[in-house]
């Protein structure tokens, strides 16, 4: 059985295409699965707020996803490299890290996520990332078909973020940005409002999207509301 994958969420996004998905709080792959079966792009998998580790929990959760036809996004808990690469070996299709402030804390993300020549990932073939090593395994493939299928996603969640926002998108090896309204609001002491209507938050995510877009960097953000509304 080839181990499963799930590359159509950056395959989408490369050609420029929206993508939708929602944030699991919970140790339950029912919630994953249905959202496999309504076909949402992604399952953003938390481990940073939920008793959820980075486990065989995990492990579940990131395999119902990828049996669902859903890409898993798991937010770890920091730039841990070990939270890093063994969600990915896995199988996460992306890891999400909270607070990030510095170009220094990108780069140990990068560093954690990628093999050389982007980063120093430490590598073993009995994962399923590598297929468990299995027929015609090869090294060399691996660790590049790693590096272009693999997202990595810091989060821009501080006004430390935008203080070094041009330093850290200009690391190489950020595929995604996710912007995080209710922590950039706390770090600010202003109004929490995920919808975004305060002028600051408003004007700190376009700012993200002009500067990602420019490096061919794509920016997730809460979708508030969550549905279409009315048809222009």
């Amino acid at each position: 059985m080839p181990t499963p994958l799930n590359t159509n969420l950056a395959a989408r996004m490369s050609k420029g295409e929206p993508v939708f998905g929602a944030t699991f709080y919970s140790g339950s792959t029912v919630a994953i699965e249905a959202a496999g079966n309504w076909e949402l792009d992604f399952a953003f998998i938390d481990a940073e707020h939920v008793p959820v580790n980075v486990d065989s929990q995990m492990e579940k959760l990131i395999m119902a996803a990828l049996l669902s036809g859903i890409a898993p996004l798991v937010r770890v808990r920091g730039t841990n490299e070990w939270d890093i690469r063994k969600s990915l070996e896995m199988g996460a299709t992306g890891v999400i890290v909270p607070q990030v402030g510095s170009a220094a804390q990108a780069r140990e993300i990068v560093r954690a996520a990628k093999f050389p020549p982007y980063g120093r990932r430490g590598g073993d073939a009995s994962c399923r990332a590598a297929g468990f090593a299995g027929p015609d395994f090869k090294w060399s493939e691996y660790m590049e078909a790693e590096n272009a299928r693999r997202l990595v996603i810091p989060m821009a969640e501080s006004y430390e973020f935008f203080d070094n926002i041009d330093e850290i998108l200009d690391v190489e090896g950020i595929d995604i940005i996710n912007f995080g309204p209710a922590d950039y609001s706390i770090s600010r002491r202003i109004s929490i409002d995920y919808s975004m209507s305060d002028p600051e938050v408003d004007e700190k995510l376009s700012e993200l999207i002009e500067k990602a877009h420019a490096r061919d960097i794509k920016v997730m953000a809460p979708c508030i509301p969550t549905n279409a509304g009315p048809s222009a």
